[in-house]
C-alpha cells in the first residue's frame, strides 16, 4: 500500500488520523502548526510531541520536501530559481521584484496539460501534479531567497507558475488553507491571486469553497476561433461557458475578476479584438492587464508593437475600462510570464 504525504492532510484530516489512533485532538493542531507554521523540513525536529506518536506518523506516512536546485538574477532583480523535487524532477518559480512589493510567482503542476501554442511550459509537455507541501515550500524557499538576495520579504504570491493549478484543484484549495490560515503561515488572501486559463466547473466549485484569493484569467482572445488556435484546451472549456461561470463566481464571491490578456503581434491585437474584450468586460465586474508577449525560442508568436498595445490600450481606456499594461520582469533569464521550464526538461 502506497503511504499518504502526510503534507497532503488539511487539519480536518490530521484530527481525523489521530482520532483514529486514540490520541487527542490537541495534538493534530500541534502537528499542524509544526507543518505549516514553523514549516519544519524533518519530522525529528518536533519536540512537543511523543516519539512514539512521531514513529507512528513516520512509518504511515511519508514526507516530501523541496529543495533549491540553482537561481539566477536577471539585469532588473528579477529572481528565477529551480528546485529538485522528490522524485528527481524540477519546478520553477519566480521572485519578481518591485517599488511596492516583492511577488513570488510559484507553480502547481511539473510543465502543464493545457498545452497553451504560445507558452514554453506549455511545449515540455505534462509529467504530474505539485503536492501540497511542494507548492508551499515555493514560498518558504522564495522568501528565504528573496531575504537574502534583496533583503525583503516576500509580500504577495500570484499562482501563475508551470501548470493549470484548476486540475490540480485539490491540492492547491489546501495549500491555499495552508498559506490563509491564521493557525498556519497567515498570509492575507488580499495578496494572494490564482490564474487560470478557464475549468468552469472548478470556477464554479472554487466559489463555494470560497478560499478569499483574488482570481485571474488568462484569457488572450476574446473570440472562440482565435483562442481556440491559442489554447488548444479552449475546444472543450469555450469562452461562452467560461464567461457564465465568472459571471456566477462574482455574484457568489462579490470579488472582480481580472483578464489576463497576452498582446501577440498580428493575432489578438487588432481593434476588432478590443472592441469585443470591452464587450465581455461590460457584462462582468473585471479589469484588464495588457501583457507584452515574451518569446519563447522555438515559436513563432511575437510580440505586438508597442504602438499597437497603448492604441490597444486607449480603446479599453476610453470605454471606461479598468486596464493596465504590465511590465515583463526577468526576460534575460527565461522568467517572464511564458517562459518558465523554457531550458529545463523533466524526464
Amino acid at each position: 500500500m502506497i503511504k499518504p504525504a502526510i503534507r497532503n492532510f488539511s487539519l480536518t484530516d490530521l484530527e481525523q488520523w489521530f482520532i483514529q489512533k486514540q490520541q487527542p485532538l490537541y495534538r493534530a493542531k500541534q502537528l499542524y502548526q509544526w507543518l505549516w507554521k514553523r514549516n519544519i523540513r524533518r519530522i525529528d525536529e518536533i519536540t512537543n510531541i511523543p516519539k512514539s506518536l512521531l514513529r507512528a506518523i513516520q512509518s504511515e506516512t511519508w514526507w516530501d520536501v523541496i529543495e533549491l536546485f540553482s537561481f539566477q538574477k536577471a539585469s532588473d532583480l528579477t529572481i528565477k530559481a529551480s528546485f529538485f523535487l522528490y522524485d528527481g524532477l524540477i519546478v520553477e518559480g519566480v521572485i519578481i521584484p518591485s517599488n511596492d512589493r516583492t511577488t513570488a510567482c510559484i507553480s502547481t503542476q511539473v510543465g502543464c496539460p493545457v498545452r497553451c501554442r504560445f507558452c514554453a511550459t506549455g511545449n515540455m509537455g505534462y509529467v504530474r501534479n505539485l503536492n501540497v507541501g511542494e507548492i508551499v515550500d515555493q514560498v518558504v524557499l522564495l522568501n528565504r531567497l528573496s531575504t537574502d538576495q534583496l533583503g525583503t520579504n516576500l509580500t504577495n504570491i500570484v499562482i501563475m507558475g508551470m501548470g493549470e493549478p484548476l486540475l490540480n484543484y485539490e491540492y492547491t484549495l489546501k495549500a491555499l488553507m495552508h498559506l490563509t490560515s491564521p493557525e498556519a503561515m497567515n498570509w492575507s488572501k488580499n495578496r494572494i491571486t490564482l490564474s487560470t486559463v478557464g475549468i468552469p466547473d472548478r470556477i464554479i466549485q472554487f466559489a463555494h469553497d470560497n478560499p478569499g484569493v483574488k482570481l485571474a484569467v488568462s484569457l488572450h482572445a476574446p473570440f472562440q476561433d482565435k483562442r481556440e488556435q491559442l489554447i488548444p484546451l479552449a475546444k472543450k472549456y469555450t469562452l461562452i461557458d467560461i464567461l457564465e461561470a465568472l459571471k456566477n463566481y462574482v455574484k457568489i464571491t462579490n470579488q472582480v475578476v481580472t483578464f489576463e490578456y497576452l498582446m501577440l503581434y498580428n493575432v489578438n491585437d487588432s481593434i476588432d479584438d478590443a472592441r469585443e474584450l470591452v464587450r465581455i468586460c461590460s457584462t462582468i465586474n473585471s479589469k484588464v492587464n495588457l501583457i507584452p508577449y515574451n518569446n519563447v525560442e522555438g515559436l513563432a508568436f511575437v510580440p505586438s508593437t508597442e504602438d499597437k498595445i497603448h492604441t490597444f490600450y486607449k480603446f479599453l481606456k476610453n470605454r471606461h475600462i479598468n486596464v493596465r499594461i504590465r511590465k515583463s520582469r526577468g526576460q534575460d533569464i527565461d522568467a517572464a510570464c511564458g517562459q518558465l521550464a523554457n531550458k529545463l526538461v523533466n524526464k
